[in-house]
């Protein structure tokens, strides 16, 4: 298979939209938003612009994230969206339809599947194939998955957190949670409620979990100022929260990820496990960027943990490299 200029890989995440294009990298890191009018259908902004207005917006303006858990939950407007990016990828190329390769979860299903492919060649493409994102974000992240080794892969992105162990190009064991960061997002608007009777917006807890988010040993006395509505008065209010009580509202949904790992390793072929006790567990996915998240599974599996290298893009660069390579491309594709 030649690599064509016009070749696209897309790694479409619940939270997050990447994507790759031959000779140019990364070109676009966008939410996965679309914004419309209720009354007209008409489309208003896609991706930043669309983020932008979320909580912001009069009635008739509707924000919708059309993937959930990584699998499209809003057909039409995962066509908005992939057509937004192909169109903005193909700018200054050739006129041919490109060539576009997206990344899909683990426990994706062939109507889910198809659905995916479907979209975007709707969406302008002229073939479209899947890669499985762990697959993908082994490749991003440098691990020698085409050898006969035992490579641990935890990708942890908005909405699904998938763990895998790999070996000559193929997924020996896998597990696909369908929750993410979005989760721990929802774990930190909870929490805030039960904690300081005050409602807070996705985008505030996603603030909250960047700044004073831990797995594990949270920093004694650190505390962060929350905005929100007071639920008793109704009334804009501010309080105080400390750290340690986000690390606890975090252990919920943490503890489900931590024992996918576990179960995982307890099915994995010895000779792999060998080579994942040498290796370690690479972390990728925008969730590895929760600060002591690889201590915590390090404690829990007591085997070394490394966050890959910007673990946000490992999976849109783990497409490209794919692109790259013909016979691990024939082999990784679904069609």
């Amino acid at each position: 298979m030649a690599y064509h200029s016009n070749d696209i890989g897309i790694d479409l995440g619940t939270a997050n939209v990447l994507v790759f294009v031959k000779n140019k990298g990364i070109i676009a890191n966008e939410p996965s938003v679309v914004a419309f009018n209720a009354l007209t259908g008409d489309i208003l902004a896609v991706g930043n612009k669309a983020y932008e207005m979320i909580g912001r917006t009069p009635k008739n303006i509707i924000t919708v994230k059309p993937l959930k858990n990584g699998v499209i939950a809003d057909y039409n407007t995962t066509k908005v969206i992939l057509k937004y990016f192909i169109t903005k990828a193909l700018k200054g190329l050739s006129l041919v339809k490109p060539r576009v390769l997206i990344s899909v979860p683990l426990g994706i299903t062939q109507v889910e599947e198809k659905a995916v492919m479907e979209a975007a060649k709707q969406a302008g493409a002229r073939e479209a194939y899947l890669i499985k994102e762990p697959i993908a974000a082994a490749i991003g992240a440098g691990l020698p998955v085409k050898e006969a080794r035992g490579n641990m892969v935890i990708n942890i992105g908005g909405g699904t957190s998938e763990v895998a162990i790999i070996s000559l190009g193929g997924i020996v064991v896998g597990k696909s949670l369908r929750l993410g960061g979005e989760a721990l997002n929802q774990a930190i608007m909870r929490g805030i409620k039960k904690l300081a009777n005050l409602e807070i917006g996705n985008r505030t807890a996603e603030k909250i979990k960047a700044e004073i988010g831990y797995a594990l040993n949270p920093p004694p006395q650190t505390k962060y100022v929350v905005k929100g509505r007071n639920l008793a008065t109704g009334l804009p209010t501010t309080v105080e929260i400390a750290a340690e009580k986000i690390t606890e509202v975090l252990t919920e949904p943490l503890q489900a990820i931590i024992e996918a790992i576990h179960t995982a390793l307890e099915r994995t072929p010895p000779e792999l496990a060998a080579d994942i006790m040498q290796m370690g567990i690479t972390l990728t996915g925008g969730g590895a960027l929760l600060k002591n998240l690889d201590q915590a599974i390090k404690t829990a599996n007591k085997i070394p943990v490394h966050i890959a290298d910007d673990p946000l893009t490992c999976v849109v660069k783990g497409i490209g490299q794919t692109f790259k390579d013909e016979q691990l491309f024939q082999k990784l594709i679904t069609t």
